[in-house]
């Protein structure tokens, strides 16, 4: 099923500032939240619907992105793209509660019914730099990478192999507690992570020897991902639940994956199209001729029409790179240019002197063809 319009999910425009997406989102969220719609998968649906919609437009650089590209540019292909369907409740709840202050069911994890919200461990970024023909195509990259991963010796827990584990008493096992003051405006309530079991909801009586309590260890995983074609400098990827693994159990953060665009020797890039400058000799501009350029996938011929003026644009449709919404390709495009040397010898200088052709006197092709035979080696 195709996905709509992201704007059109949270019923803003597209010039709709941050407070109007969040306040769009809010009303939403409260509107379609599960505690308030028990059983009905249509509701559920419209809240994840809305919270991947938030996730994008609510973050410069996925708004940005996404105003480009489209859903191509958020999701990419082989498990990029933040949410992309992958997302529990859970994981809505603990990455949202905060624009709820955790006092409205799930939101937050510290009232209502679905008890404390999972945490979360730290997302990774990294940078991969790909050349423009691996970007044509698109490319799977193996990578090694230091990361926390939960603790063999414990199993994630922190605790000692044998010794117990225990709800918080102080938070009742939501990790947050809630304190309120008077105010001249009234009670203020204000939530802040336990300071006892440091937002996990769980004590241990005898932490775990390797991992010291913490339930991660750090390790080199090798990891291997599918960069989809088409992408741009500087957009970055997500890899869900490749990140660093909680503190004592939860869920992995995610892995970044920032994209690097090498310069190509001879091909510049904008957008979908690639250009290339080529460089004529008078000659070849003036008769005509063939000539091989560089292309993204190889060499190629293109023939030059006698009389090119310098500035003119031939055009390689299909030649460019493909694009991320999956429409087509873009062109290679030519852009010519014209060789005129700054010094000539004497003979050189009369060949060109009988072209300007002084007394109006049109030149045969003959003569043309014997002058211009004499001037070839000028631009060799």
């Amino acid at each position: 099923m195709e996905k709509r319009d992201y704007y059109e999910v949270l019923g803003v425009s597209k010039n709709a500032t941050d407070e109007e997406i969040k306040k769009a989102y809010r009303k939403l969220a409260i509107k379609y939240h599960p505690d308030k719609n028990p059983d009905d998968k249509e509701a559920e649906e419209k809240f994840k619907e809305a919270a991947e919609a938030y996730d994008v437009l609510s973050n410069a650089d996925k708004r940005a992105r996404y105003d480009q590209f489209g859903h191509a540019g958020t999701q990419g292909a082989g498990g990029f793209g933040g949410f992309g369907g992958g997302m529990s409740m859970d994981d809505i709840f603990a990455q949202f509660g905060n624009i709820f202050g955790g006092h409205f069911g799930g939101f937050g994890g510290a009232t209502g019914g679905r008890g404390r919200r999972q945490s979360k461990g730290s997302d990774l970024r990294i940078k991969v730099s790909l050349t423009l023909e691996e970007i044509a195509k698109g490319v799977s990259k193996t990578l090694k990478i230091p990361t926390y991963v939960a603790c063999e010796s414990c199993n994630g827990t922190g605790a000692k192999g044998g010794t117990a584990i225990h709800t918080c008493s102080t938070c009742n096992g939501s990790g947050t507690v809630i304190t309120q003051r008077q105010t001249m405006f009234g009670v203020m309530q204000s939530q802040t992570t336990c300071p006892t079991c440091e937002g996990t909801g769980k004590t241990i009586t005898e932490k775990c020897e390797h991992c010291k309590g913490e339930g991660v260890e750090r390790k080199e995983q090798t990891i291997s991902i599918n960069i989809p074609a088409g992408v741009a400098d500087g957009m970055t990827l997500r890899v869900a639940g490749k990140g660093n693994a909680a503190r004592r159990g939860g869920v992995n953060g995610d892995l970044l994956v920032v994209v690097e665009e090498i310069n190509h020797p001879e091909l510049i890039r904008e957008d979908s199209d690639v250009i290339y400058n080529l460089m004529l000799d008078v000659v070849t501009a003036t008769l005509g001729g063939s000539v091989e350029v560089p292309t993204i996938s190889g060499r190629a011929r293109v023939k030059i029409a006698p009389g090119t003026q310098p500035g003119k644009i031939l055009r390689l449709r299909g030649k460019g790179l493909p694009s991320m919404n999956g429409y087509g390709h873009g062109d290679q495009l030519i852009n010519i240019m014209v060789y005129i040397p700054e010094q000539v010898n004497d003979e050189e200088r009369a060949a060109l002197e009988q072209l300007r052709n002084r007394d109006n006197v049109v030149p045969t092709e003959e003569t043309k063809n014997r002058i211009f035979s004499k001037l070839n080696h000028m631009f060799e």
